[in-house]
């Protein structure tokens, strides 16, 4: 694998599961010393972190992860709610009915999963989810605007991440998703995406809000 492939690679997964958190400094020094590669193929990784919105470079010569804001949050969804419940539409008209009859037991039993703490058992299931979209859409276009929107959800994600109600109500929100595309009702596949997308918006922006209210009363 080329340098430059493996830094954006270890980067954009850093980026994605928060273990680089929005606002740190990306110092082409330190991060080349940490990544094991030269500091040309690693500004080649930064360029295309930046061009998918993870990498803002417009305060100087240091990048720094891009901040998770209210108001990207906010033009995500109007993107993903469009996307996703013309998908889910399509998908029940699609589908093969068993692909998403077992998505319906997996996800009838999340609840137990995000009860023992496995929150990353939770989020694999939703990708599966994802996976069995794509596969019943059969449409490379339409993935690839999902995909594009994906990206950047899986930051948004982990703001309800310390919301453990909020993940239950999710996955419950998932199940009734998959038996409507299940059955092939396209227009409750769509209502029910509708319901679980402006659920989870108003989740993270209240907890964005709240965080926002707490850094302002220690400072």
């Amino acid at each position: 694998m080329r340098a430059s492939q493996r830094a954006y690679d270890e980067l954009r997964e850093e980026i994605l599961t928060g273990r680089l958190t929005a606002g740190t400094p990306l110092s082409e020094v330190d991060l080349a010393e940490r990544l094991g590669v030269s500091r040309t193929p690693l500004r080649a990784a930064l360029a295309r972190l930046a061009l998918e919105g993870l990498v803002d470079t417009t305060r100087g010569r240091t990048g720094v992860v891009s901040a998770v804001s209210a108001a990207s949050i906010t033009e995500l969804f109007e993107l993903r709610e469009a996307l996703e419940t013309q998908a889910a539409r399509l998908v029940a008209r699609r589908r093969d009915p068993d692909v998403f009859d077992a998505l319906v037991a997996r996800f009838a039993d999340a609840p137990a999963v995000l009860r023992d703490g496995d929150v990353e058992a939770y989020y694999a299931l939703v990708a599966e989810f994802d996976r069995a979209l794509d596969d019943a859409l059969g449409n490379a276009v339409y993935r690839g605007a999902l995909d594009g929107v994906r990206l950047h959800l899986a930051r948004a994600r982990r703001i309800a991440t310390d919301n453990p109600d909020r993940l239950v109500r999710s996955a419950e929100e998932h199940r009734l998703i998959c038996a409507a595309i299940r059955d092939g009702d396209s227009a409750l596949a769509a209502s029910a995406t509708t319901v679980h997308l402006k659920a989870s918006l108003t989740t993270i922006l209240d907890t964005l809000a709240a965080d926002a209210a707490s850094t302002k009363g220690t400072a």
